[in-house]
């Protein structure tokens, strides 16, 4: 982060996810969780403002990030051109590249498949197959159901971390202690206010 000394790898969960308000409560959700299971979420929006590259900047952060969440269930077009988004997919491969590059090594890369419940994805992401992705509905519930099960089995996760169920019941507060900081930052939300809102209220094991 911008000012700050980076975030420890062996902790670092890079997100890479849609940011526009229809799946903000799942980005929180995400981020949340995270937090919650004792990891440090990185973003893209951590370097906003940095006077380089978005590509560069994104790719620089799964770097030093031993792990990711990428989230595909926005497969098909958007808005009156019918657009699909790609980003998603483009960074999902940059994980999926560093995995296999470092494998054997001392900084090993995991990451994590988020797609729509059914088989669709295997449609449109058919290289997926044999990865077992992870299914959600696109609820808070299931999106914390998800990650925290496939948090729980990282070498580097908190000992004991609270269940999925104390993590959605606590939910509420984190998003109103995020909604406190952008009142006082007068509208201004930050990657550090989010970082801050969720570390203030994450549930004990």
């Amino acid at each position: 982060m911008i000012g700050r000394p980076p975030p420890a790898y062996e902790k670092s969960v890079f997100i890479n996810c849609p940011f526009d308000s229809e799946y903000r409560n799942l980005m929180l959700a995400n981020v949340f969780s995270i937090s919650a299971h004792g990891f440090i979420p990185r973003s893209a929006r951590e370097t906003q403002g940095a006077a380089e590259p978005r590509f560069s900047r994104i790719l620089a952060t799964i770097a030093a990030s031993k792990y990711s969440i990428h989230d595909l269930s926005r497969s098909t077009g958007e808005g009156g051109e019918n657009l699909a988004r790609f980003n998603m997919p483009l960074e999902l491969g940059m994980a999926a590249a560093f995995r296999f590059e470092r494998e054997g090594s001392d900084r090993p890369h995991r990451w994590l498949a988020l797609v729509p419940e059914g088989y669709a994805y295997q449609r449109f992401v058919s290289d997926l197959a044999g990865f077992d992705p992870a299914r959600h509905d696109s609820s808070v519930h299931s999106m914390i159901r998800e990650v925290s099960a496939w948090l729980r089995t990282l070498d580097d996760v908190l000992v004991p971390a609270p269940s999925a169920l104390r993590i959605l019941q606590t939910f509420p507060s984190f998003r109103d202690e995020l909604a406190n900081l952008r009142t006082e930052a007068l509208d201004k939300e930050t990657w550090a206010d989010v970082l801050l809102a969720a570390s203030k209220s994450v549930p004990q094991p």
